[in-house]
């Protein structure tokens, strides 16, 4: 980044009310009262800052409109008796800089942009449940604004991230869900933008994802787009299958997103001496594993939902249910640890949890205006008696 990060605190009387934190808070529903943002421009990010939440304005002619140069990504920020955690904030700005490289976008500090998306999170702290199954969502976003049309990379791109507070990721809760299986259209094919994090791959989701709530199906789970045969992905997860001898999640072999949760369960899992395979899995095995009962679960990984164990999948329209249709014993063992482990309330012996060093932050902001810090920062509460919002620079 060229510049130091500038804050500007919104006015006290443009403050948004915080909604209850309970099982209506629902997700990605509520948005705080900042926003990160700087700016992509002759060959370098520019101007990084921390202003109100707005809306953002571009011309109709703007790239991202025409040709998808956009990606994002999902984070979540927890706090516990006052004190904040990031779970492996480091491997999803890592996953987002490769998104980016992908789809011909500029790469970015990764320790500058988490230092701001720290910064973002102390601010908007009143937003976090203090919760066990609840979070603050981060969602840092990319997208091309150069006003021209023609096939080619953007000459500029804005970088911005938003937060706000979310509960279970599905109306249901931590309960078993039921997938359908997708044989008439793909998500992604090897070689093209299926281990990126780009927009265009939800857009390309959503007329399947229709079609199988014709079967009260929440999900789709997604065969390779070569022989059809293969399992995916499910829905905005990874998968895992858990057999009776192991535990089974696809390979990453170009067309599956990298997930920071598939990762943690992966080295969890391994260290829970379970026998841990990332393989092929053909639709046949797993249909003939759940008639046959040796698979005993499934389950979908991710930062919205963390583990979401599948109750039912409908293929070729039939139904099977998975085990009992039940949640399986080890979905809800690493259920309990992940969300356990992202609060501070277990060890954590794989260094996945971050605790945000608010006091440097906070200090960071003191040396800024001359030492001092004023009061409502002491006391961690961002309240203005100024017309006008307040501008401090990092």
């Amino acid at each position: 980044m060229e510049s130091k990060l500038k804050i500007q605190y919104i006015d006290e009387n443009l403050k948004k009310n915080i909604p209850p934190f309970d099982a209506n808070l629902g997700f990605g529903r509520h948005f705080s009262d900042h926003i990160f943002l700087m700016e992509h421009t002759d060959g370098r990010w520019q101007n990084p800052r921390i202003e109100p939440y707005k809306n953002i304005s571009f011309p109709p002619s703007a790239m991202t409109f025409h040709y998808g140069q956009g990606i994002f990504e999902g984070m979540k920020a927890y706090k516990r008796n006052g004190e904040l955690f990031l779970f492996r904030p480091q491997k999803n700005l890592e996953r987002m800089n490769n998104s980016a490289r992908r789809m011909v976008m500029p790469t970015f500090d990764n320790e500058e942009v988490l230092e701001a998306i720290k910064t973002l999170v102390c601010l908007e702290k009143d937003w976090i449940p203090d919760l066990k199954g609840y979070a603050l969502y981060i969602r840092p976003t990319m997208i091309a604004t150069e006003p021209c049309l023609g096939v080619r990379p953007s000459n500029s791109y804005l970088f911005f991230c938003i937060v706000g507070p979310v509960g279970a990721y599905y109306p249901k809760g931590f309960n078993p869900v039921d997938i359908y299986v997708c044989e008439k259209y793909v998500r992604a094919v090897r070689g093209g933008v299926g281990e990126a994090k780009a927009m265009g791959n939800y857009a390309a989701s959503l007329l399947a994802q229709r079609e199988g709530q014709t079967y009260n199906c929440s999900q789709v789970l997604w065969l390779d787009g070569v022989e059809r045969r293969y399992i995916e992905e499910v829905g905005a997860m990874n998968i895992f299958v858990r057999f009776k001898d192991e535990l089974a999640t696809p390979a990453l072999l170009g067309s599956i997103l990298p997930g920071v949760t598939r990762d943690s369960v992966l080295k969890i899992a391994r260290d829970w001496g379970l026998t841990v395979n990332e393989r092929q899995i053909s639709i046949d095995e797993l249909i003939e594993g759940v008639k046959s009962g040796s698979v005993l679960e499934v389950f979908g990984v991710g930062t919205a939902a963390v583990i979401s164990p599948v109750g039912r999948l409908v293929y070729q329209e039939q139904n099977y249910t998975v085990g009992d249709g039940k949640t399986g014993e080890l979905s809800q063992k690493l259920f309990d640890y992940i969300t356990s482990l992202q609060i501070g309330l277990e060890k954590d012996k794989f260094g996945f949890v971050e605790k945000i060093d608010e006091a440097a932050i906070l200090e960071k902001i003191s040396k800024s205006l001359g030492g001092v810090l004023p009061a409502h920062l002491k006391k961690k509460e961002l309240i203005l008696n100024h017309s006008e919002p307040t501008s401090l620079f990092l």
